[in-house]
């Protein structure tokens, strides 16, 4: 299986002799994720007061200082978090999660409710590559989006300048700018 899209959890020459040995992207990306997990866990319980200590750890958690004017509330969750970039004045609510493996970008002015999920990396659909491979596409929030409470972006949209994902919405086809997506997504596309 040969695409960009898709990173082998184990080493596959040890796979192929029956080994489930995690290969060294993987690997390496796991332990990002550690790293960053006991980051944003001291974050998570920081005074709020303390925008001096939020700051720095902010800075060790995306691997940069915070732009202009960026406003995050706690508790705030992310996987990786080097691959998640904020232009100026970007406002993240409380309880918010961005799984940012394959990238984040949100543009100057971006606003997120409480509890929206951001996630750019699964798994295949395919139940014998389920656990062999992982999957990912950036997501891509231009300038002056809003988005409402507990939604959900999937991987590969982009959202277009001024547009408005509703509370609740679950975004798995690109928004046009100047737009406003509602509802829910699910519907059955196939069985096996």
């Amino acid at each position: 299986m040969a695409s960009d899209n898709f990173m082998l959890i184990h080493d596959a020459e040890l796979l192929a002799q029956g080994e489930r040995v995690l290969g060294a992207e993987f690997k390496a990306m796991s332990e990002r994720v550690m790293q960053v997990t006991e980051l944003t866990s001291r974050l998570n319980v920081m005074p709020f007061d303390d925008e001096t200590g939020k700051a720095a750890l902010l800075e060790q958690i995306l691997g940069r200082p915070l732009p202009a004017g960026v406003t995050i509330y706690p508790p705030f969750y992310t996987d990786h978090g080097l691959r998640l970039d904020l232009a100026e004045r970007v406002f993240i609510n409380q309880g918010c999660t961005f799984l940012d493996y394959a990238g984040i970008r949100l543009g100057r002015g971006v606003m997120i409710g409480p509890k929206a999920t951001f996630i750019t990396v699964g798994h295949p659909v395919d139940p014998e590559e389920r656990r062999q491979f992982l999957t990912g596409a950036p997501i891509d929030v231009a300038e002056n989006v809003w988005i409402g409470a507990g939604a959900m972006i999937l991987p590969g949209v982009s959202i277009g300048r001024d547009a408005v994902v509703a509370a609740g919405a679950v975004v798995a086809d690109d928004v046009p700018a100047r737009s406003l997506v509602a509802g829910p997504k699910a519907a059955v596309r196939r069985g096996w």
